[in-house]
């Protein structure tokens, strides 16, 4: 719970210090829920985030769910979660939007979901026809199937661009009456983006800098569908991003070969000179370098690749960084680095921190790798700046669901002495069990190493001294033990580590003084008795 609060107070506090300059900059995040939010999809969201908040503006949240044979039920909902836990808290989106069923007005923002957006794409679709930068197209699949068997029968690839596209049935080479009736009477056919022939796009890349394509290694692509009177992705997010008043794209970088047809579809509708500013980020890439980060990696690594924990259709668990028991800090902090750096030594930024450190000029060109033991040692440093008092809580549930009930102040006792070896809060059960429950098993290397025949008659002697002492407390053990086994000319090593065995079951844990004392004198006793009567 204090997390979420960490990260909602972040967020207003960065809203209020910057909303005087709220209108120059409007970024979005657009995901399709076709299933779990990968990181790198996490990391976008973030990216743009941050870069709106810098610049005190608007971060929109668009679900772009027009893929009707993709979708995932219940994947919407889990983005949403996602980012919440994140702390990426949407200004415009499909939890704060307005829901408009028919939008009409140009600049309507609302709704955000693109199904709900179905009205726009056919006219704006069509707009482009009329202007001839694009055209109907009423080839079957069975037909285009067809044109690619002969292709590759010849050793080709069949293209759907300037060199087939007149020869083809289109209404590029069917008279107006006939392409009238067939997109009346027929539902297969598609409205195509004429590419233009033989000419250079430039376009500018706030990251990669000047590129530049011949359209002649581009295709015709699909723009719309009468089959399911639905756009395709190209021209949905031109369309909304220029209704909702987008002014720079922030995305992946498997977008970049999109980008020439986004441009002359920003130029074909006439809306060049409002047109965002692009930036396309790097691949997120496995701990080798060696290809991108997918969830086999991290399943095949033992490390999540999902923010959150996800159920697919068949009942199989993907593992999630929260489930994990990630903190939602470390896990932002984390992705924040994977492809950007402030230029300092500085590792550990605050939401708010890195909102105002966060430029798109540091953030790398290449491929970043994920490093699994980077995103542990920033969940240490997270759970080190925790109070105690909040780590013994959190730990008080999970004993409470192994069935152990003790004092909170025990337990915070507990947590303070195990704190610097933790990664998670999990991990205090595996630090420190022996101080809810005896040891059964006893670490056969400790006992063969140093349990010998005098052994049961110290340990005896050492109960004897601890059942007398009047303050039982740590400062009195560490004095009194290191005097009486320096008195009675026994082996330091031997006695600490055959105490400690009787105590943990094993070489391990803080000092033996802090044991006992937190034990308490009966317990102590309990246990070097029972190690006594089992080995002697």
């Amino acid at each position: 719970m204090a997390s979420n609060i960490f990260f909602q107070t972040t967020h207003t506090s960065i809203k209020h210090k910057t909303n005087k300059m709220a209108e120059r900059t409007r970024v979005r995040f657009a995901p399709s829920p076709t299933g779990p939010l990968h990181i790198g999809g996490v990391r976008t969201a973030l990216y743009n985030y941050l870069y709106a908040k810098q610049r005190g503006g608007d971060f929109i949240l668009r679900i772009e769910d027009t893929d009707s044979q993709r979708f995932v039920p219940g994947a919407e909902e889990y983005i949403i979660e996602a980012l919440a836990w994140c702390g990426i808290s949407p200004d415009e989106g499909v939890e704060n939007g307005k829901i408009v069923e028919n939008p009409s007005e140009k600049h309507s923002h609302a709704p955000y979901r693109q199904s709900q957006r179905k009205p726009l794409y056919r006219k704006y679709a069509e707009e482009l026809v009329e202007k001839g930068f694009a055209y109907y197209s009423f080839d079957s699949s069975e037909e285009l199937d067809k044109l690619r068997a002969v292709c590759e029968s010849r050793g080709e690839t069949f293209t759907y661009n300037y060199q087939v596209r007149e020869s083809l049935v289109t209404s590029l080479r069917l008279s107006a009456e006939e392409t009238s009736r067939r997109v009346k009477e027929e539902n297969h056919w598609v409205i195509r983006f004429k590419m233009p022939v033989n000419r250079v796009v430039k376009m500018v890349d706030m990251i990669r800098g000047e590129i530049e394509v011949n359209t002649n290694t581009l295709d015709d692509k699909v723009l719309w569908k009468a089959a399911d009177e639905l756009p395709t992705y190209h021209l949905a997010n031109i369309v909304d991003d220029h209704l909702m008043e987008i002014t720079d794209v922030i995305r992946g970088e498997e977008w970049l070969p999109s980008l020439p047809l986004h441009y002359l579809l920003y130029e074909a509708f006439g809306w060049d000179k409002e047109q965002p500013k692009f930036a396309h980020l790097s691949l997120l890439l496995k701990p080798d370098g060696k290809g991108k980060l997918s969830k086999r990696d991290g399943d095949r690594l033992g490390f999540p690749v999902f923010p959150l924990e996800w159920t697919n259709s068949e009942g199989e668990k993907s593992r999630g960084y929260r489930e994990d028991g990630y903190f939602p800090e470390a896990f932002v902090n984390l992705l924040a680095f994977l492809g950007w750096n402030p230029g300092t030594e500085q590792e550990i930024f605050s939401l708010e921190e890195l909102a105002e450190s966060f430029s798109l000029d540091r953030v790398i060109k290449s491929g970043a790798k994920f490093n699994p033991d980077k995103a542990r040692w920033f969940n240490q440093e997270y759970l080190r700046m925790r109070s105690t008092e909040e780590l013994a809580n959190a730990f008080s549930a999970q004993l409470s669901e192994k069935g152990i009930s003790k004092n909170i102040d025990y337990i915070t006792n507990v947590v303070s002495l195990l704190k610097e070896r933790a990664v998670f809060t999990k991990d205090f059960w595996d630090l420190g069990e022996y101080f809810f429950v005896r040891p059964e098993e006893y670490d056969q290397n400790v006992k063969t190493k140093f349990w010998k025949e005098e052994t049961p008659g110290i340990l005896k002697e050492i109960s004897v001294i601890l059942n007398t002492l009047d303050e039982f407390n740590k400062e009195n053990i560490e004095h009194t033990l290191p005097m009486l086994i320096k008195e009675r000319g026994w082996q330091m090593g031997a006695v600490m580590n055959t105490l400690r065995l009787a105590l943990v079951g094993a070489s391990k844990g803080p000092g033996v003084a802090d044991i006992i004392s937190l034990l308490g004198k009966e317990e102590s006793i309990a246990r070097i008795d029972k190690i006594i009567k089992l080995f002697a």
